[in-house]
């Protein structure tokens, strides 16, 4: 059988678990009126997706990539190679998630955008760890071949974009530092944190969760976007927590604490803390899956592909684009 026929099959069989919807507890925001839920069904065939929704009225696509793990560097990374040492050799070299040939996170990312121009999506969301850490020349790379393509685009960070292993700091400290100095670009003048852009009836908004939190003005953001009725998408980089999921599935996981944190030194960075999430976290997740006027979340992080269904919500997770992953998600009319 051949890899991508392999690769069919497998997406194949995932999405045929969305038909189990998994039904959980209102939150806070939920208590309020009853608004119309703007959901139609959905369906996964491979790397497509397809959301149906009432309240779209024109055919409307949005790509989505994640982990690309560009480790360009030059001499301006020399004084910072004690930290990028080992991300800088983790994907140099790959294996196509399609064809099962040898490729490069390089080829990926430069495939990928070839692919949204082909298939003139409205929309590219990077939803983060597109750099295997915050190098000069990787961002200038990456920024360069995003405005030559001409697709519009919005970026979030993850865990690894402004992570130099080693470095002192706290994680939100450090994503500061390197979101200021070296990512800002790829921000195109928008809050790092969270952003939201309207394009063809349907909002995709943005969160930062890369360091597996979520902020009190990032959860009040996301509140006054479901307020406004619109339907909405909501991309981050680490997925939230679907039952069953392990800690991978890390942004509000009940089990995640510093005695589950197994890659704090390998990666060299502070421990998860002791008593795990913070009451936001827990309460952003809450209020995403209650959410009735939001179409679908999609992350990255894990590098393999996923689909859960909470609340009739699909989560979609892309595999990771080091090796070619992608998803295009088309939402349509009822």
């Amino acid at each position: 059988m051949s890899v991508a026929r392999r690769r069919f099959l497998q997406m194949a069989a995932v999405a045929g678990t969305a038909a189990v919807v998994r039904s959980e507890g209102a939150s806070a925001a939920s208590s309020q009126p009853p608004a119309r839920c703007l959901r139609g069904g959905f369906a996964l065939d491979a790397e497509r997706l397809r959301i149906f929704s009432p309240a779209v009225r024109a055919p409307l696509k949005i790509m989505v990539i994640g982990d690309t793990h560009l480790f360009l560097d030059d001499a301006r990374g020399e004084p910072y190679q004690s930290y990028s040492g080992r991300m800088a050799k983790a994907y140099n070299t790959t294996k196509h998630v399609a064809t099962g040939a040898s490729t490069t996170p390089q080829a990926c990312f430069e495939e990928a955008l070839s692919r949204a121009r082909e298939e003139r999506v409205a929309l590219l969301v990077l939803v983060g760890d597109i750099l295997s850490f915050p190098s000069e020349a990787a961002v200038e790379w990456a920024h360069a071949r995003l405005q030559a393509s001409g697709v519009p685009y919005l970026y979030i960070a993850g865990n690894h974009d402004w992570h130099y292993e080693g470095m002192e700091g706290t994680s939100h400290d450090l994503r500061a530092t390197w979101t200021a100095q070296r990512l800002a670009p790829l921000y195109q003048g928008r809050h790092p944190l969270m952003a939201a852009v309207d394009v063809g009836g349907v909002r995709a908004v943005v969160i930062d969760d890369s360091t597996y939190e979520i902020l009190p003005e990032q959860a009040a953001f996301f509140r006054e976007q479901v307020a406004s009725g619109m339907p909405l998408a909501l991309f981050m980089h680490i997925p939230l927590y679907a039952p069953g999921r392990g800690i991978g599935f890390g942004c509000g996981h009940p089990d995640w604490n510093a005695s589950r944190d197994k890659n704090w030194q390998i990666e060299r960075r502070m421990k998860w803390p002791e008593a795990g999430h913070t009451p936001t976290t827990l309460s952003f997740r809450r209020d995403v899956f209650a959410a009735p006027n939001l179409l679908g979340v999609f992350a990255g992080h894990i590098h393999r592909p996923s689909l859960d269904c909470v609340n009739g919500i699909p989560q979609i997770v892309t595999a990771a684009n080091a090796a070619g992953g992608f998803v295009t998600a088309e939402f349509l009319p009822v």
